[in-house]
């Protein structure tokens, strides 16, 4: 993981703002949200694994997935995920509710190291956010 410093921590928005801004970018929230948080994800790469610029929020009020909810971005940061390769070749399947259960594989790496070649186009991505948004 690789913090970016921004003019944007702190700053407070609408949710349905900055999804209108946002989502037309490449950015979707993130799978991994809560009701008092998440993220806004925009993938860089999936070659091996996958690099994202993730961008974090919080609720200040209500909850992500009411009306009107204001959030508050926190520091932007840069994220591998690296998968297996390959089938999955335990031999432990129990039939077809394991395969409904099992179809997403674990990361090898969830915090792998970051393409060092990707980290300046990360920093451009933030800059671009601070002009759209700010």
């Amino acid at each position: 993981m690789i913090e970016i410093p921004s003019k944007l921590e702190g700053v407070q928005f609408s949710l349905y703002r900055l999804e209108q801004d946002l989502k037309p970018r490449g950015y979707s929230i993130g799978d991994n949200w809560d009701y008092d948080h998440g993220y806004f994800d925009y993938k860089i790469d999936d070659k091996v694994g996958y690099q994202f610029l993730r961008i974090p929020f919080k609720a200040i009020d209500g909850q992500l997935d009411s009306r009107g909810t204001t959030v508050e971005l926190g520091r932007p940061f840069l994220l591998s995920h690296k998968y297996q390769i390959g089938i999955d070749e335990k031999g432990d399947d129990t039939g077809v509710f394991s395969s409904m259960v099992n179809q997403f594989q674990e990361p090898v790496d969830s915090d792998a190291s970051f393409p060092k070649e990707y980290i300046d186009l990360g920093k451009s991505l933030v800059q671009e956010l601070e002009e759209l948004l700010l």
